[in-house]
């Protein structure tokens, strides 16, 4: 795909390589996961429709060589702990870089989409569901919804067009598989139109999930 091998920094609040195809109709915008990097999903954006413009941004914090994230996390007993402030900084980012895109390409949220990869997907749904005018759908791919985005969420009516899709491990160590039952029972209180697939893998994004995820697109 052409664009996807040129980062972009400055144009935009986030970095990121974009792909736009000649007469795009819809946006794409694909996250990486922790401690990987906006060139991890570059294989996924290939697969997509043709009529489809693909974002593959990078998360604002360095932690490595080539790694970054969108918020610190530890894992303990009691379950992942994040740096919160880390997290809302890096949602505001994201909806001001998909804003400018979608104002940039002429394209409205109900023509936008938001998926990503582990810490990805947990951004993917804290955009979503906190500024539907921004995205109108979002795939979580083996992540999970953060209970701290819960004050932030735009009402019902707000929601009505939204809709989700959850891909999950059953056997995922890093994430485990309830957490993809939480976000079924939260999306369903919620009332977001959602479906869930669970895959006898670990915290990976198989061939499978992938392609379920690119069939739910459309």
């Amino acid at each position: 795909m052409s664009g996807l091998d040129t980062l972009i920094e400055g144009r935009y609040p986030l970095a990121l390589r974009l792909h736009v195809p000649a007469g795009a109709t819809r946006l794409l915008v694909l996250l990486h996961g922790v401690g990987g990097n906006e060139g991890n999903l570059a294989a996924l954006a290939e697969q997509t429709p043709d009529d489809m413009a693909v974002a593959l941004v990078r998360g604002p914090l360095a932690i490595g060589p080539g790694q970054f994230a969108w918020f610190r996390v530890s894992f303990t007993a009691q379950g992942p702990r994040i740096v919160p402030e880390e997290a809302e900084r890096s949602r505001q980012l994201l909806i001001e870089t998909i804003d400018a895109l979608r104002t940039e390409l002429q394209l409205p949220g109900s023509a936008t989409t938001v998926a990503g990869f582990s810490q990805g997907g947990i951004m993917s749904a804290s955009v979503a569901l906190t500024s539907p005018a921004t995205v109108s759908a979002f795939a979580i791919l083996a992540g999970r919804m953060l209970p701290e985005i819960e004050p932030l969420i735009a009402p019902h009516a707000a929601l009505r067009s939204t809709r989700a899709f959850v891909g999950h491990g059953r056997f995922d160590q890093k994430l485990p598989v309830a957490w993809a039952e939480r976000s079924r029972e939260w999306l369903a209180r919620l009332q977001v139109a959602h479906e869930v697939k669970l895959y006898p893998t670990e915290h990976v994004l198989g061939t499978e999930m992938a392609g379920d995820f690119l069939r739910w697109l459309g």
